[in-house]
């Protein structure tokens, strides 16, 4: 996907809710499709949306390789990191990327305060797991967009080992596929396939100007300022 193609469709989805791209997805018979379990929630209320820089994770499957407790910390650790648990798709992230790792629904921390602000700031909106995440409050903090299954204490070392990414990945009960339009906010997070998601997006938005003159009414009556939403 060209840069344009990417500004293209990032900008179409600047302002629709889950709720909004949801209704889209139903106009074009999308009736089951799109909209992951209700186990996958946002770390705190906020909203993003982007394009899937899909990654999966597989539970570790070889033994100890240390003895000592200084070996752990000094000698299986980093090897851990450079060998078995890498992440080689934070190199790869550009500006409106959406992370959706596959990480076989482990109670494990993969990400945390410090490798999901090192994200953030190399141009990723938003992150979704079905694993865990841990340093909560940090990253509640940090204000990095964060939806999981979970909310886990444990590090990745002897847990999780690193598969394969930009190929399809199941979470949350979704086929993701790299480049599909992810739509997240306190309503859960919807996915869009690349191939109709200019569609979806222009039934979205007669969903969302309809909602919006009828809130204004609603708005008025109650005597409530405009917040922005209508």
């Amino acid at each position: 996907m060209s840069i344009n193609e990417r500004k293209e469709l990032l900008d179409l989805y600047g302002d629709l809710r889950v709720c909004d791209v949801r209704d889209g997805l139903d106009a074009l018979g999308y009736h089951f499709f799109g909209s992951m379990h209700h186990s996958i929630r946002p770390l705190y209320r906020t909203r993003a949306y982007g394009l899937a820089k899909t990654v999966r994770y597989l539970p570790y499957r070889g033994g100890m390789l240390y003895k000592d407790p200084r070996d752990y910390r000094d000698v299986f650790t980093p090897y851990y990191y450079q060998k078995v648990c890498v992440y080689p798709w934070t190199r790869e992230l550009e500006d409106g990327d959406f992370v959706v790792i596959d990480q076989s629904e482990c109670s494990v921390g993969l990400i945390g305060s410090e490798n999901s602000l090192a994200c953030k700031n190399a141009g990723m909106r938003g992150l979704v797991t079905n694993g865990g995440i841990r340093d909560t409050d940090e990253i509640i903090m940090e204000e990095v967009p964060c939806w999981s299954a979970m909310i886990s204490q444990p590090m990745v070392q002897a847990r999780l080992e690193f598969d394969r990414m930009n190929e399809p990945v199941a979470v949350g009960g979704v086929n993701v596929h790299p480049g599909d339009m992810v739509v997240a906010d306190g309503d859960g997070i919807v996915v869009v396939p690349k191939e109709i998601a200019k569609k979806v997006a222009e039934y979205a938005h007669e969903e969302h100007e309809n909602d919006k003159k009828s809130r204004k009414k609603h708005y008025a009556a109650a005597g409530l300022k405009d917040d922005g939403t209508i």
